[in-house]
């Protein structure tokens, strides 16, 4: 289903018994919504589950040039006006956790609680090269160029070595991304700096993190933690960035146990 927010034409799909509280899943980037398929059958047995494709990823527009995480933010907002939903849980992994901070520091109001999932606070200086080159090989190459480096960071050796079919489809949303939108939302993620402000937020928030992440590593989630008084840190055995794939009953055994307390 689409709707129009900010001059976008922004993909978005809803299940679950209406009338439930509403929990909104937000992707990495390089993937789709399709990312939380291990979630959304568990979770739309109790809860309305909403789940959209990010600026610049899946079936969601991808308009050329630099994006910024308060632009993704204020996509959110447009979306659950436009369906006339006043309050969500937030479930955001990776860009999806970085998103949902801004939400709780400039949309509080339109948040119940925050689960940030493998994500970071801030982008130090020192992965900025990184990034810079990961958007120029996508700006040369293309997605294909960049698709194996991706997979190795987001799951661990054994797991990526058996082969499972879930490495395969994020494999195919990751080759399938527009770089226009890997681009822009790479901008996004470069200016990334909320840590200082972190504390602020008063949200209930779970912060839960793969022990084997290399991308965001625990260390991240860990002065996450210590920021936001009101948060719970999980560290999930044996995962890596994509942790509600490579642990998803501990994952989804976490998420529910936070959501359900709320």
């Amino acid at each position: 289903m689409f709707k129009t927010v900010n001059g976008i034409r922004l993909n978005y799909e809803i299940s679950g018994p209406q009338n439930s509280p509403v929990v909104m899943l937000s992707h990495s980037l390089a993937t789709t919504w399709k990312m939380w398929e291990l979630q959304i059958h568990l979770l739309e047995s109790k809860f309305q589950v909403l789940c959209y494709d990010t600026r610049g990823h899946g079936l969601t527009d991808a308009p050329e040039g630099a994006y910024t995480l308060e632009q993704l933010a204020t996509d959110v907002i447009g979306l659950l006006d436009e369906l006339d939903i006043q309050k969500i849980h937030w479930v955001g992994l990776s860009m999806g956790g970085m998103i949902g901070q801004c939400l709780g520091l400039n949309h509080a109001d339109r948040i119940e609680s925050l689960s940030l999932c493998d994500t970071t606070a801030v982008i130090p200086d020192d992965a900025q090269p990184i990034w810079q080159e990961r958007i120029e090989v996508a700006r040369e190459h293309g997605m294909t160029a960049l698709v194996e480096s991706t997979l190795e960071r987001w799951f661990t050796t054994p797991y990526r070595q058996t082969n499972p079919p879930e490495v395969q489809q994020i494999r195919e949303m990751v080759l399938q991304t527009p770089v226009a939108g890997y681009i822009g939302c790479s901008e996004a993620i470069c200016n990334l700096n909320y840590l200082p402000r972190l504390h602020k937020i008063k949200i209930p928030t779970l912060i839960m993190v793969g022990a084997d992440d290399p991308g965001t590593p625990v260390a991240e989630s860990q002065a996450m933690h210590a920021a936001i008084s009101a948060s719970k840190l999980v560290i999930l055995p044996s995962a890596a960035h994509l942790s509600n794939i490579e642990q998803a009953e501990a994952f989804n055994k976490n998420l529910v146990r936070f959501l359900e307390s709320q």
